[in-house]
């Protein structure tokens, strides 16, 4: 699996960029034409199946419910099969054939106009969307650079669900003006149903018209071709495919969990909305709404975020897209509720973009069609059971009805199932985000506070064996004394420690120590003086830190990149998020596991310097901006730093240094591992 670091959300330019490529932004019209027509086919079935229900309201639910499952059912038996035969076969034929049909199918509904062949068509439908998804998500790779894969991914995802909302204000208009349409077109009159199912008929024709023509598309290799392979090993090798990378199992409890919540709110949402009093146009309306919201999750959601891993904003949303289901079950509003929804659809758009994304990264090219196809048929396989268990769950719970003094509160069955179907997403949420976070010891507050400061660039630190301690604080602290202590009590637990400074703890650093402290330089301006600190702190960690870390060694630096946000963003009073974003690029987002900053007012340490460099010259009203700026970038993430009060005695804050790095998760599982490696490692150096 790649190890690679996850990219940003992509920029505006570059979303416009991935639809300059000829070939892709024909599948991608492709996609847009058949999703308009899909969701005005899905709206269109669901009406005609009411209709043929007569006026029985329980038989109208049935039906409905019934033209969901018919749509899902199939990915039960067909599902992986299919993605097996995305990846052996000819994908744009493949494409072009399911999209043939399924163009002769919709056009055979109406003119049936029966139970039976409504939902037999459904699932014939349904069969042939699930060879032609995976064909089609499997293709995507092919036709896009890897850097703009997910940018090829949020417009893929933004033409499937953004175009939902364009198909009910369709559908609505076909439904008001179907008596004007009946005068010029007399087999329709008063018939927006039939109308929907051809144009939707006709979308579908038009994509195969379009794939056809799509000869950038890579056709199977021979050894996909070949038979000996098999399907149950084809399948097998698709299985592994998931279940041996953490990361892909955790995206996929992840989509399990969110595709759960949203098969409650699809499979009661009708009677949700009639709880509240509202009637067809509020149910049209939440529809409208709930994709609305998605389309903004989608198109906006990871540029909105950009500074975050994508590991770690996939379980953030989905947590927080549970939370605003919980808060929907608990507004018993309709005004409020559709709001409501608006945020809910917007962070499980994100988290779909951020989830599809990853294993389209994750994923061989070899198995990604039968990997997508297994991660799809099990969100239906969940859709499915959802669907049929959630009103059980309603109709069990029914309605309870509290009063108070001078007012009562009404609760029902679908508001109870949302309540549960949300807390169960939240939960199941917050354990993908703990099973995929990157950065276990920077706390997702952090992240958030240091985002909306702007302070941050792409979090995608590639992950380290070894532990990563920094001492920070003003001139005269004792640092250098302290990390010189905490060496040493290391070793003695048995560790293999790396202590160096910054700037100088390279040969080319030494140089560049001398131009940034020395008086002969004379002034540097503060933008030169911060990108030479830059250019110290790029080397120190190529060259020194990233190698021992990955030994599994403890590395000690006096002074790392949040002594040049203090220096040269507060002291210099340049912007300190600039500085920040520059440090973090030039040390590839590589955070200390710890980071202690020595703290005391900034005249006793300058008290104590016998004599002082470029930096120690500067004014005392320099040295108190550099003080509070470390205490303020140490409020924002206490996981991360331990302030220690340096008027103390040395040796009582060696022992609260000493104290809290004890405490450190990874020295303390690393521990025993590390002590057998590097008695092995000192023995062999005798040797």
């Amino acid at each position: 699996m790649s190890s690679l670091p996850r990219p940003a959300a992509p920029a505006q330019d570059e979303t416009r960029g991935v639809l300059a490529i000829p070939a892709f932004r024909k599948l991608w019209n492709a996609m847009v034409f058949s999703s308009l027509g899909d969701w005005l086919g899905l709206l269109a079935t669901t009406a005609l199946a009411q209709q043929l229900s007569g006026d029985s309201y329980a038989k109208a639910n049935f039906a409905i419910a019934g033209v969901f499952i018919a749509r899902l059912l199939p990915s039960v038996f067909l599902g992986p099969l299919a993605g097996v035969i995305a990846d052996r076969f000819d994908r744009r034929k493949l494409m072009v054939v399911c999209d043939i049909l399924r163009t002769a199918l919709y056009i055979s509904i109406p003119i049936v106009h029966n139970y039976f062949w409504l939902y037999t068509a459904t699932i014939l439908v349904e069969c042939i969307t699930l060879f032609w998804s995976p064909a089609k998500d499997a293709s995507v790779p092919n036709l896009v650079p890897r850097n703009k894969l997910e940018s090829a991914n949020q417009v893929s995802l933004l033409a499937a669900y953004g175009t939902a909302p364009v198909a009910a204000i369709i559908f609505s208009i076909l439904a008001l003006f179907s008596s004007a349409i009946g005068a010029f077109l007399p087999t329709f009159a008063g018939n927006a149903v039939d109308i929907a199912l051809y144009i939707n008929a006709a979308s579908f024709a038009f994509a195969a018209y379009t794939i056809w023509g799509l000869h950038e598309i890579p056709q199977a290799s021979e050894d996909k071709k070949g038979t000996e392979a098999g399907v149950a090993k084809s399948l097998l090798q698709g299985w592994k495919a998931v279940s041996g990378s953490k990361i892909i199992r955790g995206l996929i409890v992840g989509m399990v969990g969110a595709f759960a919540a949203a098969g409650a709110v699809i499979g009661l949402a009708r009677t949700f909305v009639g709880d509240l009093g509202g009637g067809e146009a509020a149910y049209g309306v939440l529809f409208g709404a709930v994709f609305t919201g998605l389309a903004l999750g989608i198109a906006a959601g990871p540029k909105v975020f950009a500074q975050f891993s994508r590991r770690r904003l996939f379980g953030a949303s989905l947590t927080t897209a549970g939370l605003f289901l919980v808060l929907l079950a608990l507004i018993p509003n309709l005004v409020l509720s559709v709001i409501t929804v608006i945020f809910l659809g917007a962070f499980s758009g994100l988290c779909w973009v951020t989830g599809f994304t990853m294993l389209g990264m994750e994923v061989h090219d070899d198995v990604r069609g039968r990997t997508f196809a297994f991660v799809q048929s099990l969100i239906r396989v969940t859709l499915v059971a959802v669907l049929a268990i959630s009103p059980l769950i309603a109709a069990a719970f029914g309605q309870h009805t509290y009063k108070f003094r001078n007012s009562e509160l009404t609760y029902n069955g679908a508001q109870i199932t949302f309540l549960l179907a949300g807390i169960v997403a939240a939960i199941i949420g917050s354990i993908s985000y703990n099973h995929m976070k990157d950065r276990p010891n920077v706390s997702l507050w952090s992240d958030i506070t240091n985002a909306l400061k702007g302070e941050l660039g792409s979090i995608t630190g590639a992950p380290v064996q070894g532990v990563f301690i920094a001492f920070e604080g003003g001139e005269g602290t004792g640092k250098s004394t302290q990390s010189k202590l905490l060496k040493k009590w290391l070793e003695k637990e048995g560790e293999e420690v790396v202590l160096s400074r910054e700037p100088g703890g390279t040969d080319l650093g030494q140089g560049l120590r001398k131009i940034l402290l020395g008086h002969e330089t004379g002034a540097i301006s503060p933008r030169a003086e911060a990108l030479l600190y830059a250019a110290d702190r790029a080397h120190h960690v190529f060259s020194l830190i990233r190698p021992a870390l990955d030994r599994g060694d403890v590395v000690i630096t006096d002074r790392y990149f949040d002594s040049s946000i203090a220096y040269q963003g507060a002291g210099r009073v340049l912007q300190p998020n600039e500085v920040a974003r520059i440090s973090r690029w030039a040390t590839e987002s590589l955070f200390p596991t710890l980071t202690i900053i020595i703290d005391m007012p900034a005249d006793v340490g300058l008290g104590r310097l016998k004599s002082r460099d470029r930096l120690e010259a500067e004014p005392l009203a320099f040295h108190e901006r550099v003080r509070n700026e470390f205490l303020q970038i140490a409020a924002m993430d206490p996981e991360r730093y331990l302030i220690v009060d340096g008027l103390q005695d040395i040796d009582d804050i060696h022992e609260q240094i000493i104290s809290r790095v004890g405490e450190l998760p990874a020295l303390k599982r690393n521990s025993e591992k590390q002590k057998k490696t590097k008695t092995k490692r000192r023995a062999s150096r005798k040797l």
